[in-house]
């Protein structure tokens, strides 16, 4: 009987299996009803998911984390920072303390530039990845840099830049994309 519960057990963890985990959404994210990609494309059709949802993980499947989020299942693609872990990819994106906690706590322009997905400069970096997600480390190999490049879509892109002590000073985009992500 011990032999065969390891061999349950075994067979659990390399289908990518896991307990279910509770947890919130980091930051706002796109999805097409049932894909959340780590490049958070604004395509037509995608809608947005708010940073703090309430989620449920239910376990790993190839380059995708599964999840449910009120009500219906979902999978959070790691699309394009495949050098991220996939457990450490997870952890980026669920997280344990409600981000509306922290959002409460900022001044007025913050909390509406993050609930609307746009960025304003005075940012945190934990402010610009509330609002727009993290960026995709395929592009951006470490979150101490001081450009983060962003895709808005397939052919808009934008960096948000920050000074030395991590706070958003500018925005550079092309003006149809800065319209979209920016509020000055």
């Amino acid at each position: 009987m011990k032999r065969f519960m390891m061999l349950c057990l075994a067979a659990l963890a390399s289908t990518g299996a896991t307990a279910q985990t509770a947890g919130f959404l980091c930051c706002n994210m796109r999805t097409d009803g049932a894909w959340i990609s780590d490049i958070n494309y604004l395509d037509a059709g995608k809608t947005m998911i708010p940073a703090g949802t309430p989620l449920t993980m239910n376990g790993y499947g190839k380059n995708r984390v599964h999840v449910v989020i009120n009500g219906r299942k979902q999978d959070i693609g790691n699309d394009y920072s495949r050098s991220t872990p996939l457990d450490a990819f997870a952890k980026r994106y669920i997280v344990d303390q409600d981000p509306l906690e922290k959002l409460r706590t900022y001044p007025k322009k913050i909390q509406d530039a993050i609930g609307t997905a746009r960025l304003t400069k005075g940012m945190t970096r934990e402010q610009v990845i509330m609002a727009v997600g993290y960026p995709v480390s395929d592009e951006n190999p470490s979150l101490e840099s001081k450009t983060w490049r962003y895709w808005l879509n397939s052919w808009g892109e934008f960096d948000a830049i920050f000074d030395d002590s991590g706070w958003l000073i500018k925005i550079e985009a092309e003006a149809d994309i800065r319209r979209l992500v920016v509020v000055e």
